[in-house]
């Protein structure tokens, strides 16, 4: 991986990329988008607002998947000094918090019609919620420095301790009595959700990964040109 650690080799590849996320990742979205709202039939106990699921699962699967990506990154920063792992890191926070917050606004939209309420204090929702408070903790750590070094040092360690709260979120609803359904996807014996519901749920997944890559390149992309400037202007105030 040190191979990529060199700013301009790492550019030189995502800025080949790039154009590939992105025309993928318009094109899964508009089938994705199609397929959910005009193709797939509505539930039959949940009518037309299973559709809200379209957005909201693969919402969920980001928010903790960046958040994996983030620590994964912050551990490699701090065992092997990668120069871009921070900065990836970095990059990562505000995509993850985002989809977070899609997929807290979503289940309050889809709990009201199921469950009378837009909040309970479900495991799952909970522990959703603590997933939001450790992205905007790093967020607020990785910026509180003067120092960035010191600020990728304390955010780092933070989004390493915060990692225990993905088994948490995943198997809440397996620990605990809670409102929310079970896992209807990812499970040993298969997914029990019929096809015509699962298809547009996995393109819609796909084309979420791929618009959190291409959004993450161009923020790598913009930490390195903001790093190079900060270098520059702290080279001027010395000479």
């Amino acid at each position: 991986m040190h191979r990529f650690a060199n700013p301009t080799r790492f550019l030189r590849i995502a800025n080949a990329v790039l154009p590939w996320t992105g025309g993928l990742t318009a094109l899964l979205l508009g089938v994705g988008l199609y397929l959910a709202l005009l193709n797939s039939p509505p539930d039959y106990q949940q009518g037309e607002t299973v559709r809200i699921m379209y957005v909201h699962v693969p919402s969920a699967w980001m928010g903790m998947l960046v958040y994996l990506t983030m620590a994964i990154a912050s551990a490699v920063a701090l065992i092997w000094r990668h120069p871009l792992a921070d900065i990836a890191a970095k990059a990562a926070a505000p995509i993850g918090a985002g989809f977070t917050i899609i997929c807290l606004v979503t289940g309050a939209l889809w709990g009201k019609p199921m469950w009378g309420t837009w909040w309970v204090w479900d495991a799952r929702l909970t522990s959703m919620l603590i997933l939001l408070f450790l992205y905007l903790g790093y967020i607020a750590l990785v910026n509180a420095f003067d120092d960035p070094n010191r600020g990728y040092r304390a955010a780092g360690i933070l989004a390493l301790v915060g990692v225990v709260n993905l088994p948490i979120i995943k198997f809440s609803v397996d620990w605990w009595n809670t409102l929310h359904q079970p896992a209807s996807v990812i499970r040993l014996d298969g997914p029990t959700i019929h096809p015509d519901i699962l298809l547009p749920l996995l393109v819609m997944a796909v084309a979420f990964k791929l618009f959190f890559i291409t959004v993450l390149i161009l923020r790598i992309r913009s930490e390195i040109a903001a790093a190079k400037i900060r270098n520059l202007q702290l080279s001027l105030a010395r000479g």
